[in-house]
């Protein structure tokens, strides 16, 4: 090794020696390419995806055909310009239909799409009384009441007691039975009024329709 050539190796201002030392570095950080999973297929079979041996198929008209094998069901599919689409697979031998599998799909997203919009969500409304409620207030807090269980949801009814009303205990049950027999029409008694710390609750869920 040359005198000149080790005097390079020891300078750290040498050019050459940093590319070749950056390179280095950047070869040892590369990253493999990510691969992505193969993505999952869904929904029923359909034309080339049917792998039985033999189906028993059923006509766009809704007329059994009887038991064919795919690529049969396939060449009448194609014939009236259809797919073949397997609706029970389970069933041996499986079951195909040949139908237009797009309006197919519309149509059993359109059907979901209505059953989500029937579905009513459940949602706990808490009312909140006091021992010595009174009267007027007690009638104001239950068409409270009354209102959230005739849209479907469950009220929490929390009855909290302050410094020597806790010697009270009975007197807060006393309340708490009488507002279950007012909404007897209208909801039922989930949780029978226990204590938790200092407050007595009680849960009433909407009558079902």
């Amino acid at each position: 090794m040359s005198s000149a050539f080790a005097a390079c190796r020891k300078s750290p201002r040498c050019l050459g020696c940093t590319r070749n030392s950056n390179r280095q570095r950047t070869k040892a950080i590369a990253r493999r390419p990510h691969n992505a999973p193969p993505v999952r297929e869904t929904g029923p079979r359909t034309n080339e995806r049917i792998r039985a041996p033999e189906i028993r198929l059923i006509g766009a008209e809704g007329e059994n055909i009887g038991v064919v094998t795919p690529q049969r069901a396939m060449a009448l599919a194609d014939e009236a310009g259809l797919d073949l689409v397997e609706i029970s697979p389970n069933a041996n031998p499986p079951v195909c239909k040949i139908m237009d599998f797009g309006k197919f799909k519309y149509e059993q997203q359109k059907k979901e799409a209505e059953a989500r919009k029937k579905q009513k969500v459940i949602e706990i409304k808490e009312v909140k009384f006091r021992p010595g409620t009174d009267k007027h207030d007690y009638d104001v807090k239950m068409r409270s009441v009354l209102k959230f269980l005739d849209n479907g949801d469950k009220v929490k009814v929390t009855l909290r007691f302050r410094g020597r009303e806790m010697a009270h205990q009975d007197l807060g049950r006393q309340l708490l039975e009488q507002i279950a027999e007012d909404v007897k029409e209208h909801g039922k008694i989930e949780n029978m009024p226990k204590m938790e710390g200092r407050q007595m609750i009680m849960m009433i869920g909407p009558q079902p329709k």
